[in-house]
């Protein structure tokens, strides 16, 4: 049955606009100029944008999937997440064991075939990494990406997979095979140099995790993977916009070096997003949010308590981008990254039904996933 999402001002491709939405079953089939006296129900005048992808999230609601690689927990760090705009995301597993890696990427070939809402797939950060750039992971769980690594990292059946791994733990023709196999590369804790990242994208990784965090920085003589990320026009770069990981003079000189529609926002978030607590434990190290990051016992970034919403309000504050550009970098973009731009991240007809009711606040009071509406909050 088809349902009319009324009296709204829609984000299209076109800008903001008054028009009515139509979704019948899990999709979109109409977008059209509002009309006066419509029925059907009453989005009282809020702006409906296209739901929120977040491709980096370890945990919320309490659970974090490395200590978690369950269902369950999938579920909950959705539901968490779905709050505050969220509407698809991939569960992120950082450095661990490959038995571990193996129980994470059933976990989330369960949780899609079960219907979880808003499981695109998985995120496998790490163990193909650098040493001097782990940050908050686990070094005793590094290693060289070989050829039992690549059967494990292709053997996901459903959903996309992103792997995260440091160039110089592995070879060039490893990364041609992974992405010929559908698995998305991106770069991420590595020390490569320039050039060593330069072979990565020739052939063919296609992003750059948490753009200036845990990687070789650029500086004059050695461009090193930040730098190589920047000259880059056609990858993808995820961005973790709190303030903190990134200073607002160096996202604002980011955006301005290479093409807008390649950024994307990432939140990196832990088990303390949507909760009250915000001390917890994560592969048996404490961690606390301090000033809205998350740290370990000894200062060390662990990832954040950044929700999307949250994320496209700082951008737009911080960098002052409009709306429609802040919104595009929270779900056009990293719909393409992961090769699904033909499914989600617009509102148009024929995408899935995944949109984000929010005030001028920008404060989410509704999500629709594949056509199903949260409560209101």
């Amino acid at each position: 049955m088809a349902e009319a999402l009324v009296n709204g001002r829609i984000l299209t491709a076109r800008g903001l606009e008054a028009a009515t939405v139509v979704i019948e079953g899990d999709r979109i089939a109409k977008v059209r100029p509002a009309v006066s006296g419509e029925t059907g129900l009453d989005l009282g005048g809020g702006v409906l944008l296209p739901g929120f992808i977040d491709t980096q999230v370890n945990g919320g609601g309490g659970a974090l999937f490395n200590d978690s690689p369950t269902v369950a927990a999938i579920a909950e760090i959705g539901a968490a997440h779905r709050r505050f705009g969220t509407t698809g995301f991939l569960p992120t597993l950082i450095s661990d064991d490959l038995a571990a890696v193996a129980t994470a990427i059933a976990a989330v070939d369960e949780a899609i075939a079960a219907g979880v809402p808003g499981v695109l797939g998985i995120h496998i950060e790490g163990p193909f990494l650098s040493a001097t750039r782990k940050g908050i992971h686990d070094a005793s769980k590094f290693r060289v990406l070989d050829g039992a690594a690549f059967e494990l990292l292709t053997s996901l059946k459903r959903g996309r997979t992103l792997i995260t791994l440091a160039p110089e733990a592995t070879t060039p023709q490893m990364i041609r095979r992974l992405a010929d196999a559908g698995v998305v590369v991106a770069a991420g804790h590595t020390n490569a140099d320039y050039q060593t990242i330069r072979a990565a994208l020739d052939a063919g990784l296609s992003g750059f995790t948490h753009l200036f965090n845990a990687m070789s920085p650029l500086t004059s003589r050695e461009p090193g993977a930040v730098g190589a990320a920047l000259e880059d026009q056609e990858s993808w770069c995820g961005l973790i916009v709190d303030g903190r990981h990134v200073h607002p003079a160096v996202l604002r000189v980011a955006l301005r070096a290479r093409r807008r529609d390649r950024y994307m926002l990432v939140t990196d978030a832990l088990s303390s997003v949507g909760m009250v607590e915000k001390s917890f434990t994560m592969q048996g190290r404490a961690i606390r949010v301090v000033d809205g990051v998350c740290v370990d016992e000894n200062g060390t970034l662990a990832g954040s308590d950044l929700d999307m919403a949250s994320a496209v309000r700082n951008l737009m504050r911080i960098a002052g981008l409009d709306l429609a550009a802040a919104v595009e970098m929270a779900s056009a973009a990293p719909a393409a990254f992961l090769g699904l731009d033909g499914d989600v991240g617009r509102i148009a007809p024929g995408q899935r039904a995944n949109l984000v009711l929010a005030d001028d606040d920008l404060q989410v009071r509704r999500t629709w996933i594949d056509g199903q509406a949260s409560d209101p909050h």
